[in-house]
């Protein structure tokens, strides 16, 4: 039996797959995947509803060992972004390390190893807990009085009905976040009329989404580095969009102008273009990059209203001057639980520690990862690594060597388990707070911040900055401890 530390991981998005796979490079093939659904693939294989995609380009998101020479588009869509990521998973034979179907409902810290159970009633043990379950993976519903009372069909857009036909019918769409606006032009194309409710209207900016040619192929494939040009020109320009959110304010004018230009372009009733101009500064709510809202709204079966929305009807929506707009579907587009991390497992840590209250007032993690109190445990996409620019799976695959790293110095005979010390976290939070609060994010409520203002989801720097302070394991930021139980896996 193999004795290297055991390692359990929840979630097959990129993140969980990226983790496996550095551990599994590195000789630690100990790794035990837990996966509530049937297949793989975190967000890519949960939001299925029309024009889903990507909004940063594919060559950067993709993991950087692994390019991929045959994106149909520049900005992959959801169908190709999730096969990517299944052929990734067949390729370096990580499938049989995946257990489908479990439902991780707690996580408890005991005798030096982690405890995990299932809602499906199973028990697994692990040296190393991997919670890799993302930022973006529950769906946020509004609490708008009356929501339980409304007759027709609804559902939220991350949990798409394609039984529900749509055709011909009054659709009322709630939410103008990045699913919203990939759904919209879309949805509208079949729809009788489309009401969006809009409450905040984001900076719509446009992409140069063109299909990949045969040749391009062919050349990515014959000559991979080629795509490292295009990679490298994403990663520089959204490296460039970070500083001015995060340091240098009149960089982002740039991107305003462009903004302005494209409403002026798309949107020729001046009601309309008012209505959907944002009233805060660029960046403080995610930019969202789409070539077709902008037009959509502008068709004879869409209308925007910004009336705020009073109470949901039996036969549709009442907003704040009165008016019921009748609506046979009514779709959320309200987002995700980004701040709830974790959530809703239970995680317990040393003498019983719960993480939830570790986390009262806001998550946070030494370096997005590690909590005091919780040893062996790494996050992926944790608390302070989500980017306002850039893509996540830069973030993920310095996670996973991070993590690697610690599971190299738990395979030494002496180290039995790592805890970050509490004077190390707070000064790593201190520094990323104070730096967040100069930042553009905290300028707004977003989904960014929570309600007492606190912004747990983002980190304040650049990637290149991110890349280098996780680049080597320091084992003075731990406390180290030596003992270690029995072997491991379920039972």
């Amino acid at each position: 039996m193999d004795d290297t530390p055991s390692v359990l991981i929840v979630g097959t998005g990129f993140g969980g797959i990226g983790a496996a796979i550095e551990l599994k490079r590195a000789g630690f093939p100990n790794v035990t995947i837990l996966e509530r659904a049937a297949e793989p693939g975190g967000v890519w294989r949960e939001n299925t509803y029309p024009g889903a995609a990507c909004d940063i380009p594919s060559p950067l998101y993709s993991f950087s060992f692994e390019p991929n020479p045959d994106w149909p588009k520049r900005y992959a869509m959801q169908p190709d972004i999730h096969a990517y990521l299944k052929r990734v998973i067949a390729k370096y034979g990580i499938e049989p390390h995946i257990r489908y179907g479990r439902e991780v409902t707690s996580a408890t810290y005991e005798d030096g190893r982690w405890r995990v159970e299932t809602a499906q009633g199973e028990t697994f043990e692990a040296d190393v807990f991997v919670p890799a379950v993302g930022q973006l993976s529950r769906p946020a519903w509004p609490s708008i009085p009356g929501r339980e009372t409304f007759a027709g069909e609804a559902f939220h857009s991350a949990e798409w009905n394609h039984e529900i036909p749509l055709e011909g019918k009054r659709i009322a769409v709630i939410g103008t976040g990045a699913s919203a606006i990939q759904f919209v032009p879309e949805i509208r194309k079949e729809a009788a009329h489309v009401t969006v409710f809009q409450r905040t209207p984001p900076y719509i900016m446009g992409k140069n989404d063109g299909r990949y040619k045969a040749w391009q192929k062919r050349l990515f494939r014959r000559l991979p580095k080629t795509q490292l040009f295009g990679r490298a020109r994403i990663f520089l320009l959204a490296e460039y969009a970070t500083y001015g959110m995060t340091r240098y304010p009149l960089l982002t004018k740039i991107f305003e102008l462009r903004t302005a230009q494209l409403r002026r372009r798309h949107l020729k009733d001046r009601t309309l273009r008012r209505s959907v101009k944002p009233n805060y500064p660029l960046g403080c709510k995610r930019i969202l990059f789409t070539n077709d809202y902008l037009p959509a709204l502008a068709q004879p079966n869409v209308s925007v209203e910004t009336s705020s929305i009073q109470e949901i009807t039996p036969r549709g929506v009442r907003t704040a001057d009165g008016v019921e707009h009748e609506a046979d579907v009514l779709i959320y587009g309200t987002g995700f639980k980004a701040t709830e991390f974790l959530g809703p497992m239970k995680v317990l840590g040393r003498d019983g520690r719960s993480l939830s209250e570790a986390w009262r007032g806001g998550a946070r993690a030494y370096l997005g990862m590690t909590v005091p109190g919780f040893p062996n445990l790494f996050c992926v996409y944790g608390p302070n690594t989500n980017l306002g620019a850039g893509s996540i799976i830069y973030m993920i695959e310095r996670q996973a060597r991070y993590l690697r790293q610690a599971v190299e110095h738990l395979a030494r005979p002496d180290v039995a388990s790592l805890e970050v010390r509490a004077e190390v976290e707070e000064r790593y939070d201190h520094e990323v707070q104070a730096r967040l609060s100069h930042s553009v994010w905290s300028g707004c409520t977003s989904w960014y911040r929570q309600e007492n203002g606190r912004v747990s989801t983002n980190w304040p720097g650049l990637v290149t900055e991110y890349d280098r302070r996780t680049r080597a394991l320091d084992p003075a930021d731990y406390l180290v401890r030596s003992i270690r139980a029995g072997s491991s896996g379920p039972r």
